[in-house]
């Protein structure tokens, strides 16, 4: 590719910080680092390091003086990144925030149009991307039918399409089953055969990016004014580094984090019981059928399968938010406690110390304008003492490590914590069941044993746990009796 919009960019930042303007700490400060044409970097740190933050200064996301304040410079081919916005294309961690139009060809040559490329080239490219990132739907499939981890695929192929200078790739494997994971890296792998495009990726784990990247570069843990603390070939830094980086809680080959205990007890009664179940998020639109499953104190179930196959679906139905299309959810009358026996029926003041649930989306629960005042609202509405909520919430906010994020607007906190804070949300009220869709979703190692661990305490004390994950060291560590789902034919 010879013109101008594909040529691999340069990276440069020269002291560069950024603070939202609702917190009073820096999301990162003091970066300075130079990315040459065409290298592939794998950007690394703690949950909260500021990775995110960094990825989309350079997208030019960031927003003018009345979002945030920065310091220093950050340049692309020498310009300000935010006067360089089609340069870098931008995959971010939640893909349904990317989602913009409601047909799947016309989301993926949205970027295209705005770069006033011809009509025909347009459609090669959707092709192109749609193929190479292996979503394989007709192009006026509706993108809201579409599951988490397609909308991650289409997120992706939107930015394939566009042919940036620089590709910035926010955990954009963090919703996909393994073989999506696989099918993603290779895609990325192939553009940039074609493209030479200078990448960044943000992950966690480095085990899928380590044979496509060249360079490490990792962000200081504490986000306020370290900045890079290692940078080199990813060999060299994680031999010099790797038990540091562990620490830090990176996910560094060699260093797994520490499992519970197995639990301590067999599983108790069943509370939750789906007989003949049919599950669909729209009426009439089942996606899947023939479900038989029990949910038991003291036990950990998981949900597993390939994406689009129902388990967010499915999870949302045994939570008593979403009606079975077909067949029955039922409570044991220990769970129900007198509210009936179907969830779907229960009032949400019923459902909040029965079932809780934890959303796939973390943006899609968060609704006060603190943290603390997130987890004060369920047990506000059961009407608990404020020094009652004050104790809980003191509690959860020092476990989760969202301690020093107390006062912060939600939605300026970094992907990870924002799932540790809505899972929080969802103890506050101590239910007796609890639903988590893909509850360790950016997650560092440090945090991800922490999160575990408290999972574990709750399954010993006797809670029912159901997690929808690809996570499978999760299923693992927590002892989980496993369902797995299948695509429908």
């Amino acid at each position: 590719m010879k013109s101008a919009e594909t040529r691999p960019a340069t990276v440069e930042a020269r002291g560069w910080g950024w603070r939202h303007a609702s917190r009073l700490a820096w999301a990162l400060r003091d970066v300075s680092l130079r990315i040459e044409p065409g290298e592939r970097v794998l950007l690394l740190g703690a949950s909260g390091a500021g990775k995110s933050t960094l990825l989309h200064g350079l997208a030019g996301v960031l927003g003018g003086d009345e979002e945030g304040e920065s310091e220093g410079e950050l340049l692309i081919d020498g310009i300000p990144a935010a006067a360089a916005r089609g340069r870098a294309g931008l995959v971010l961690q939640d893909p349904d925030a990317q989602v913009i139009l409601a047909r799947v060809g016309d989301d993926v040559a949205f970027g295209c149009e705005n770069l006033g490329i011809p009509r025909d080239e347009i459609w090669r490219r959707v092709d192109a991307a749609l193929d190479a990132v292996g979503l394989d739907v007709p192009l006026d499939r509706p993108t809201k039918a579409l599951s988490g981890g397609q909308k991650q695929r289409l997120a992706l192929a939107g930015s394939l399409a566009m042919r940036p200078g620089l590709l910035l790739l926010d955990e954009p494997t963090a919703n996909l089953d393994p073989d999506g994971v696989v099918e993603v890296r290779e895609a990325v792998e192939r553009m940039l055969q074609t493209q030479r495009a200078t990448l960044i990726v943000v992950e966690h784990r480095l085990d899928v990016w380590l044979p496509l990247i060249d360079r490490v570069i990792v962000i200081g843990d504490d986000g306020g004014g370290t900045g890079v603390i290692a940078d080199g070939h990813p060999d060299v830094v994680l031999a010099a580094e790797g038990e540091r980086l562990a620490r830090a809680g990176v996910w560094v080959p060699g260093f797994p984090p520490q499992h519970p205990t197995p639990p301590a007890s067999a599983p108790g009664e069943a509370l939750l019981r789906g007989a003949g179940l049919a599950v669909a998020r729209v009426r009439g639109k089942t996606v899947a059928s023939g479900i038989d499953v029990a949910v038991h104190a003291g036990s950990v179930l998981a949900i597993t399968g390939p994406n689009g196959a129902g388990k967010s679906t499915l999870g949302l139905t045994l939570a008593g938010l979403l009606p079975p299309a077909a067949g029955a959810v039922t409570a044991s009358d220990a769970l129900a406690g007198g509210a009936g026996p179907q969830p779907i029926r229960w009032t949400s003041r019923q459902l909040l110390t029965r079932i809780g649930t934890v959303f796939q989306e973390p943006e899609h629960q968060l609704l006060a304008s603190t943290v603390r005042d997130e987890l004060a609202i369920g047990p506000r509405s059961l009407g608990l003492s404020d020094a009652e909520i004050a104790s809980r919430s003191d509690e959860l906010l020092q476990r989760l490590r969202l301690d020093r994020l107390a006062k912060a607007n939600p939605y300026t906190l970094s992907g990870g914590e924002k799932r540790r804070l809505t899972v929080a949300a969802a103890l506050a009220t101590r239910p007796r069941v609890l639903v988590l869709d893909e509850p360790t979703f950016g997650q560092d190692a440090r945090t991800w044993q922490e999160l575990v661990a408290m999972l574990a305490e709750l399954r010993d004390e006797g809670a029912a746990l159901v997690t929808v994950t690809h996570d499978l060291d999760v299923v693992t560590a927590l002892r989980a009796e496993t369902f797995t789902m299948g695509l429908a034919p």
